[in-house]
């Protein structure tokens, strides 16, 4: 739908895939080390990232798209205002996909972000609301969650790139 648009309408099967796929390109091509992979973020990734060391969620009109500024549609990335790490549309446009299985959650994960959740399951965290969403469900410690082999159309990915322990 353009290059400047989210990926959507994936599942998370696909979305590990193309992780996978990208790493091994970029060792391949020699643009990434030895170490690193690009995976999707854990959910306590996702909020420590989401949150930039804050923990308010700030001005929705001004950092996200969701059900009242978002014309019912999905809009190019980097539009809004991105948080105080400079990460664009962690909340609204689109969910995004999380490694983890969804669970128990300890809460605001803000000092813990290597904190993974359970070992197995039958649906993945997805983070972030979408621009149908109310804002409350846009806030950066919403959860919902997925069977691993559905997509949606208001759901995609983001990557993170890790290094192996």
């Amino acid at each position: 739908r353009g290059d400047d648009m989210p990926i959507t309408n994936v599942s998370w099967e696909n979305a590990m895939d193309f992780c996978r796929r990208l790493s091994e390109r970029e060792h391949r091509e020699g643009r990434l080390p030895e170490g690193f992979l690009y995976v999707l973020p854990s959910e306590a990734q996702w909020e420590y990232a989401c949150r930039a060391g804050g923990t308010n969620d700030g001005d929705f009109v001004e950092s996200a798209w969701f059900n009242l500024n978002s014309g019912g549609q999905c809009h190019p990335v980097g539009q809004k205002l991105p948080n105080a790490w400079g990460f664009y549309d962690m909340h609204g446009n689109v969910e995004e996909w999380c490694f983890d299985w969804f669970g128990d959650y300890p809460g605001s994960t803000t000092d813990i972000p290597d904190y993974f959740g359970p070992a197995e399951g039958t649906r993945h965290s997805i983070r972030g609301g979408a621009f149908a969403f109310p804002g409350p469900s846009c806030r950066s410690s919403y959860r919902s969650s997925e069977v691993p082999g559905n997509s949606h159309p208001n759901v995609g990915f983001r990557l993170a790139l890790v290094k192996i322990r």
